[in-house]
């Protein structure tokens, strides 16, 4: 499978997405991102120890403290920050690691990968859905 078909499979099957990182503050970009997923009809759970909601979601401080299935982990945070998070990820058998643009960790995709998840690197959720599933508004 081609990148373009794997990013088009996560995007149309991982439905519900905790974005880590995700901040109340509107002219940040994981605001923007999740605001446009949840518009698109993605359930966003924001994963943010300092806030207790975002975009009228409830926030949680960290993965396992989630109450339910987490197709995707959408990471906001330091490529230093994602080993961490692999593990989380895998811990709560996430489907999807995906890591935004600028973040790149290869220790973490390896850890990720070899618990069988899929991981994206250095790309954003909300540019490749536009591109590939179209911005619908």
């Amino acid at each position: 499978m081609n990148d373009t078909n794997r990013l088009q499979e996560i995007l149309e099957s991982c439905r519900t997405i905790a974005v880590v990182g995700l901040s109340n503050k509107p002219h940040r970009a994981s605001y923007g991102v999740a605001s446009y997923l949840l518009h698109h009809g993605y359930t966003i759970i924001p994963v943010n120890p300092t806030i207790d909601e975002v975009l009228g979601q409830q926030s949680y401080p960290t993965l396992s403290d989630i109450p339910v299935t987490v197709d995707m982990v959408d990471c906001f945070r330091r490529s230093e920050e994602m080993e961490a998070l692999a593990v989380e990820a895998i811990a709560i058998r996430a489907r999807v690691l995906w890591m935004q643009l600028g973040v790149v960790n290869e220790k973490a995709r390896d850890m990720a990968e070899a618990a069988g998840l899929q991981v994206v690197m250095d790309r954003c959720t909300k540019i490749d859905h536009a591109r590939l599933l179209g911005s619908n508004g």
